[in-house]
């Protein structure tokens, strides 16, 4: 006769875990049948491994199509992870029974699927109502996580007390995964097992009992007919803060770092060896936390306890003791130990016999070889381009990122090393290894998957602003085959472009890759030539592209020719920049063109040179006219006014003109520009429009009047002290390079 004991317990609970671990030790099962997918079956030979370090998730994803995935993570403190080393210790048997999740991924429509379906009813909840509990996670460490005498009676009452609460399960996923168990069950008693041990969720406990079991029949009718789709297994790195409620994965734990220290920790050194860690978080940001501060809390976490009635101290009043000697009542350094002990901040670690996708393994020997840990915790990494190990690095992250493997996040750099400087800030999430695996669908190594990703949005790309974008991409990563891919593309797809905002948009990317190749040693002839098409191309249908746009298509045709004009300066070249110029001046010049686009076309004139001063005054004042509606004479001038104030500070004129014809407005005219003209002057800075409004009020008394500087005498050097003077220009000729006279 088989002896089957069903330890019912709460995923990833301590208590639960020492309770599996003391009933292991008395029952000496022949074979423990674990709660879990069967395809976890092929893993179990790694965990015993000691580079496989928990936390870790036995992850299954579908071959074909790896985002449906799903996550079964293990902690140092599951009860799982302790039943599947015990057994592993002590040569037993492991089985994994559960829905399999080659037909639970086969019926899952989200990208992730969660490591347990949701329930009807919640018997953790009535429990703890029943108790007199109004948190259920209270009662439970109350009634099993603080309890260390659990045994095989202890499960035994547990299973008595669920089956009260759970009720009956209609035919639903649940009923569904507990017929897959049974299954399970009923195998290992036919294979002649002497003591089967049953480590499962409580929930599940009463219906895994075989002296409930119900006739082979309705379980079979429950398992026949599903989906199926073809999986593989893995394990894959996971992190303290996954195994949090708040990660979304529902493991069940909002204090992942608490439990751990509970579970490692001698019993009388818990709340002391806590306080001491508390502390030393604290002084690690140089906040004030000594000794005796630390003997004050432990005795304070004690006494809440008994005050309260529990069997020993919690996470609850570790918190409030804490927060009353340690930080003084402050709730903001209680976040910093919140987040480092509390949830935690380890990230598991896998070996690398590990199955895995030949694209992980090459990713994982590259890691290794550039000295880029993984790690749950956000870092930044500045690095130089010049030196060969970190362009390295910069290239693998971009690569990364073309394959959707976000492990770093590009954030500002400073200005200390202009385009030889790069900053990251990495972080390694579990679902990244999705990532991976999904991405292997590219190539076996991270440069071929990045090409052929590449290559394959360039075939696919809607229009040229994808594939100039691609172009950078390229460059960025270094991949010359990709770049090849791109630019072939571009080049058809600038011949047959007619939309010369379009062209427009690809101008800049184009002028970068060009520009900055050669800090990466990319070649970039082809580029180059593709960047002369389409300026000369783009340059032809300006003018007619900026006839008859609305204010919405003008506002994205004035964004394309800022764009492109940024592009062309940022290159430099006389066969970009005539063409270039001759259509500007031609747009500029033509009065009938949306205000945002002439107005910013003739700002960028007078900016380079192509514009006098003179001539520009008198196309504002023609814009400005009587006779121009107010919106579109408006629109003018935003365009013309955008970017530094000092135009106008330095020229009277101009500020004249504009002053003029706000004054002419009518009372009806003026409500409809001011918040028009209120929008293109809050641009600049306070300490410009400060200064504009100054140089107004000056305006208007006449100090500035050409009658009155002609009265003003000129500058002469007779009132210069040349002597007290000469420190300030020996100083100024040394930063400028300048030889100094004695």
């Amino acid at each position: 006769m088989t002896q089957v004991e069903v330890l019912g317990v709460r995923h990833h609970g301590p208590g639960s875990a020492r309770s599996v671990a003391r009933a292991l030790d008395e029952l000496q099962p022949d074979v423990v049948v674990i709660e879990g997918p069967p395809e976890l079956d092929a893993l179990v030979p790694l965990a015993a491994d000691p580079d496989l370090v928990p936390p870790v998730a036995g992850l299954v994803y579908a071959v074909d199509e790896p985002r449906r995935a799903a996550f079964y993570p293990f902690a140092v403190f599951s009860p799982e992870w302790v039943a599947l080393r015990w057994a592993l210790d002590h040569g037993v048997d492991v089985r994994f029974a559960d829905l399999p999740a080659t037909h639970h991924l086969a019926d899952s429509d989200t990208e992730e699927a969660p490591r347990r379906p949701g329930r009807r009813v919640d018997p953790i909840t009535a429990l703890a109502s029943a108790a007199g509990y109004d948190d259920p996670e209270r009662w439970w460490e109350d009634a099993v996580e603080h309890r260390r005498t659990s045994s095989l009676t202890h499960f035994a009452h547990l299973r008595e007390a669920m089956l009260g609460v759970r009720g009956d399960l209609e035919v639903d996923d649940d009923a569904r995964r507990e017929a897959f168990m049974r299954k399970v069950i009923r195998a290992e008693m036919r294979a002649g097992r002497e003591r089967v041990a049953v480590v499962c969720g409580a929930y599940h406990a009463p219906a895994l009992d075989p002296a409930s079991f119900p006739p082979v029949s309705r379980d079979n009718a429950l398992t026949s007919k599903l989906p199926r789709i073809k999986v593989a297994a893995t394990w894959a790195p996971w992190s303290s803060e996954r195994l949090s409620y708040a990660s979304g994965y529902g493991a069940g734990v909002r204090s992942p770092g608490w439990y751990h220290h509970l579970f490692v920790t001698p019993d009388d050194d818990v709340v002391p060896s806590w306080f001491v860690r508390v502390a030393r978080t604290l002084r690690s940001e140089n906040l004030d936390a000594s000794t005796a501060s630390v003997v004050e809390a432990t005795r304070l976490a004690g006494a809440l306890a008994a005050v309260r009635g529990r069997p020993s101290v919690g996470l609850a009043e570790l918190t409030d003791a804490a927060r009353a000697v340690l930080t003084e009542g402050a709730d903001l350094p209680l976040r910093l130990v919140d987040r480092t002990l509390v949830i935690g901040e380890e990230l598991g670690r896998v070996p690398e016999s590990t199955p895995m996708v030949p694209l992980a393994g090459d990713l994982a020997r590259q890691q290794k070889s550039l000295r880029l840990k993984a790690s749950a915790t956000s870092t930044v990494v500045q690095l130089d381009l010049r030196r060969e190990s970190q362009l390295a690095r910069s290239v693998l992250l971009h690569r990364l990122a073309v394959l959707d493997v976000p492990w770093g996040t590009q954030v500002e750099a400073g200005r200390t090393m202009g385009t030889f400087k790069e900053a990251w800030e990495l972080e390694w999430t579990p679902e990244l290894a999705v990532a991976v695996i999904e991405a292997s669908l590219y190539g076996t190594t991270v440069r071929t998957a990045a090409e052929s990703r590449i290559a394959e949005e360039a075939r696919e790309a809607a229009d040229l602003g994808v594939l100039g974008r691609l172009i950078e991409e390229c460059l960025l990563a270094d991949l010359p085959e990709g770049l090849r891919a791109v630019v072939a593309a571009l080049a058809e797809r600038t011949a047959k472009q007619h939309d010369t905002r379009a062209l427009l948009e690809t101008v800049e990317p184009l002028a970068r890759t060009c520009r900055y190749g050669d800090v990466r040693g990319v070649d970039v002839a082809d580029v180059t030539h593709v960047l002369q098409t389409v300026v000369v191309r783009a340059s032809v249908g300006l003018r007619a592209a900026c006839s008859s746009l609305d204010d919405d298509s003008a506002a994205a045709m004035r964004t394309a020719v800022e764009a492109a004009h940024r592009g062309v300066a940022l290159v430099d070249r006389d066969d970009l920049r005539e063409p270039w110029s001759e259509a500007l001046v031609t747009v500029g010049r033509d009065e009938v063109i949306h205000g945002a686009v002439a107005g910013r076309v003739n700002r960028l004139l007078l900016d380079g040179g192509l514009l006098t001063h003179d001539e520009a005054a008198a196309r504002l004042s023609r814009r400005l006219s009587p006779g121009t509606p107010a919106p579109a004479a408006a629109a003018w001038l935003d365009g013309f006014l955008t970017g530094e104030a000092l135009l106008l500070i330095h020229g009277d004129d101009l500020l004249s003109i504009i002053d003029e014809w706000l004054v002419g407005a009518t009372e009806e005219s003026f409500e409809d520009l001011l918040p028009l003209v209120r929008r293109t002057f809050s641009r600049y800075q306070p300490a410009e429009r400060r200064l504009l409004g100054t140089h107004l009020r000056d305006l208007a008394t006449g100090r500035h009047s050409g009658a009155e500087r002609r009265l003003q005498p000129s500058p002469t050097t007779d009132s210069l002290d040349l002597d007290r003077a000469a420190p300030a220009i020996a100083a100024v000729a040394r930063l400028l390079g300048m030889e100094v006279a004695s």
